[in-house]
């Protein structure tokens, strides 16, 4: 009996030993499958901080802008333009100057970004030059002091700031500066214009009568230039701002990023990218000089424009013809923006004129010799006819 007990026995404790057995180091709650929801969570919240790291956001995914200009092109020039909000071309970005609901004029809404750390500003230089480095870049500890300058009411310290609604400047601040870049893309062998950059400018208007010894009432304006913003930064918000672009048409058909897209602004050049470093105002000692160089500066840049147009027909033209190569384009703008021509002298269109005096007279005398032909010729007698009529009867 107990041999056979220990048979049992023994058939049971190898079947058991035999069979597999799963051994956890960890109890049940924290052997839990991970919830798909917690893995999505984890996931947009890695998106959002990687692209709030490289300075984005969330509007730059939902609002894409324009492209961004190629880095390798074959021509390019920067022109910086002073925008006057007040002129008509320009009102879209300036009215309304104080918020009305859901409307805001550029500077409130690019102010309001500003202040909530949405895009990033850089300080205004001496020189005027914009630097876009993270050693010039205005940091949220730094607010108090850039409103402190500009004597802009605001209440808290440090990164926790705000400012009312009646404390923003939007009605002094008259005046915009614009970076734009006109650049030629070999890739698609198109003429581009792009703005890079914005500065809002506040106009400090003070009476003259006010200082002693000044009798006349005039009233003059300072200028104080705020701070840069890039373009590429604030573009994804402005392409969901609207804009009332017409007084004739109260439809929001466009945004602000439209707006500076289509170049609708009206702007006077007051700078170009140059090696030495100068305003126009450095070496155009009256406002008529200043005048002919902004003039000079926009036809060189219409004369290149209309030379790549050039090139692109004469590329189309039928065998035979030279087409215009596009490394020839900045020669021949060169030579087309050289000082023109004096004008030919008079004694060259005297061949024109006299030519017309010989045309004139030639007509004169074909005139006077059908007139006199006509005269000569005998006029013909009403009897003729019935003469020869009755000769035919007989």
């Amino acid at each position: 009996m107990k041999k056979s007990l220990f048979i049992i026995y023994s058939i049971l404790f190898i079947i058991f030993a035999a069979a597999p057995v799963s051994v956890n180091a960890q109890p049940t709650k924290r052997r839990a499958v991970p919830d798909k929801t917690t893995t999505t969570s984890k996931t947009a919240t890695t998106r959002d901080k990687q692209i709030s790291t490289v300075g984005g956001d969330r509007a730059a995914l939902s609002f894409p802008a324009s492209a961004d200009m190629p880095e390798e092109v074959v021509w390019r020039r920067d022109i910086y333009r002073q925008l006057d909000l007040t002129k008509d071309a320009n009102a879209p970005l300036y009215y309304p100057v104080e918020p009305r609901g859901k409307e805001q004029n550029l500077f409130t809404y690019i102010f309001r970004l500003m202040l909530s750390g949405r895009i990033p500003v850089y300080e205004y230089k001496i020189d005027g030059n914009e630097s876009f480095e993270e050693d010039d870049r205005v940091k949220p500890a730094q607010m108090d002091e850039l409103l402190d300058r500009y004597h802009i009411n605001y209440e808290g310290n440090g990164s926790r700031i705000t400012v009312l609604p009646v404390d923003i400047p939007s009605r002094q601040v008259k005046r915009f500066d614009v970076k734009e870049t006109c650049y030629y893309d070999q890739r698609s062998a198109t003429y581009k214009r792009r703005v890079t950059a914005l500065c809002p400018v506040l106009m400090d208007e003070f009476s003259t009568g006010d200082i002693p010894g000044d009798d006349e009432m005039t009233s003059q304006a300072t200028s104080y230039p705020l701070f840069w913003v890039k373009y590429d930064d604030v573009a994804p918000y402005l392409s969901r701002m609207p804009l009332m672009a017409s007084n004739l048409n109260n439809v929001t058909n466009m945004t602000v990023d439209d707006f500076f897209t289509l170049n609708r602004y009206d702007g006077k050049i007051y700078k170009t990218n140059n090696l030495q470093g100068r305003v126009l105002a450095n070496y155009c000692k009256s406002d008529s000089a200043m005048t002919q160089e902004q003039e000079r500066i926009e036809k060189e840049l219409e004369d290149f424009e209309n030379h790549i147009w050039r090139a692109a027909i004469d590329a189309d033209a039928p065998a035979g013809d030279e087409p215009v190569a596009p490394e020839t384009v900045a020669a021949a703008v060169a030579d087309s923006t050289a000082a023109p021509a004096t004008a030919a002298p008079a004694a060259k269109k005297q061949p024109r004129a006299a030519a017309k005096k010989n045309s004139s007279n030639a007509d004169n005398k074909s005139r006077r010799s059908r007139s006199a032909s006509a005269a000569a010729k005998p006029p013909r007698s009403s009897s003729a006819p019935k003469a020869s009529a009755r000769r035919q009867r007989r």
